[in-house]
């Protein structure tokens, strides 16, 4: 992550991201390893946080390396995926093996690194030919009704101020194309509906960034207006759970 503050925002809560965190579908593994064309030699993933998407690059059966900023998320990743090897580093400080990796990953990462040198520092990072893989969640709300009273939940503690827009699906596939230096762009987006009670998506919004940038008194104000939300609501609610991921492949030069 390009601001290590940011990182730290997680490792105060590594135990309950790597909890409530939704895992990825097989089909994301699927997809992958039909675009690389078969196993890659080598795997490194930036931001690889506590493991979730670990476990999607370790099904394609190569040595994984994974580079994590903050090593409280680290601790955690390393006991989940023993077998890894670790790095406990920002990307923009990490030294990839000479030559390269056959493929470089990044989970619910992409947006924290630096939009002005995360597609060339991937590039650099990546063996002639190589593969890059950029994948995450966006958390959105089968019944449009919760999606307006979560929301109005939200903007009640602002002090006037509007939540930030969300990210389009397909926003990460737009950065890369945009770059000019990868080809093959390739765009994958799976869906499905994640019942949560009001107790499981607490715990779920305390992992999220911009609510782990509040102050605690703003923090327990939020929760408490959330689930106020929630219990009006039936107790709960159902994310609309979107997975998308862009595949891309290094151009010999550029």
């Amino acid at each position: 992550m390009s601001d290590a503050a940011d990182g730290r925002r997680f490792g105060e809560v590594a135990d309950v991201y790597d909890e409530v965190r939704p895992g990825y579908p097989p089909r994301l593994t699927d997809a992958i390893r039909s675009y690389v064309e078969g196993p890659p030699r080598t795997v490194a993933e930036i931001g690889a946080g506590t493991g979730h998407g670990t476990a999607v690059l370790l099904g394609l059966g190569a040595p994984v390396t994974c580079v994590e900023p903050d090593p409280r998320m680290a601790a955690v990743l390393a006991a989940r995926h023993p077998g890894v090897r670790v790095e406990v580093v920002p990307f923009e400080r990490w030294s990839p093996p000479p030559g390269g990796v056959s493929l470089l990953a990044c989970a619910m990462a992409w947006h924290w690194l630096d939009p002005a040198t995360r597609n060339r520092r991937a590039f650099d990072a990546l063996a002639p030919g190589g593969t890059l893989a950029v994948f995450g969640h966006r958390y959105a709300y089968a019944d449009p009704d919760h999606d307006a009273a979560v929301g109005a939940a939200f903007r009640s503690l602002d002090d006037g101020g509007e939540q930030p827009p969300a990210r389009p699906d397909g926003w990460a596939r737009d950065d890369v194309t945009a770059a000019g230096l990868f080809g093959d762009v390739t765009f994958v987006q799976l869906t499905r509906s994640l019942p949560m009670s009001t107790a499981e998506y607490l715990r779920l919004v305390r992992t999220f960034g911009p609510f782990r940038a509040r102050p605690p008194a703003r923090q327990r104000a939020v929760l408490d207006a959330l689930a106020a939300t929630l219990d009006r609501l039936g107790g709960g609610t159902v994310l609309d759970l979107r997975t998308s991921l862009t595949l891309a492949r290094r151009a010999r030069a550029a």
